[in-house]
């Protein structure tokens, strides 16, 4: 549960995006700040019988920084990072250490959290553009 964290803080080491550093920790902070809030305030039994399941903390840092790689550096990063982030949700509840509603609940707090401070980087982004009436791709761009 440390690969997606890593690799968002990586990336902006890699692309020297320090505006993209301060953006991944303010949303990191409010995530895990959100979690543990409601960790203590909750205190609801594991399925294993452990202590503070909700929400999954696992599950919200993971999501955070997928929302955060999809924002911040497109699609091509976002995928994948989703595609883990489902992962790390999922073995939480196959592993008995969370309930579903913990899981969904972490995404939710880690989505949101990193939509909320993300902005995208400079260069082109693309974007899939879908309505009732047509569908494209998107291209928008930040300089």
């Amino acid at each position: 549960s440390v690969l997606l964290p890593a690799t968002g803080a990586g990336l902006t080491l890699g692309f020297r995006d320090g505006q993209g550093a301060v953006q991944f920790g303010e949303s990191a902070a409010l995530t895990l700040g959100v979690t543990y809030g409601l960790k203590y305030a909750v205190d609801e039994k594991r399925p294993n019988g452990g202590s503070y399941s909700f929400p999954s903390g696992h599950t919200s840092i993971s999501f955070s920084s997928a929302e955060f790689l999809r924002k911040r550096y497109g699609w091509e990063y976002g995928v994948p990072a989703y595609v883990a982030a489902t992962f790390v949700a999922y073995s939480r509840v196959e592993s008995r250490e969370h309930y579903t509603h913990d899981v969904i609940a972490g995404a939710v707090i880690g989505i949101v959290s990193s939509y909320v401070f993300t902005t995208p980087f400079l260069g082109l982004q693309m974007q899939p553009d879908i309505d009732g009436r047509y569908w494209g791709v998107r291209l928008s761009g930040n300089w």
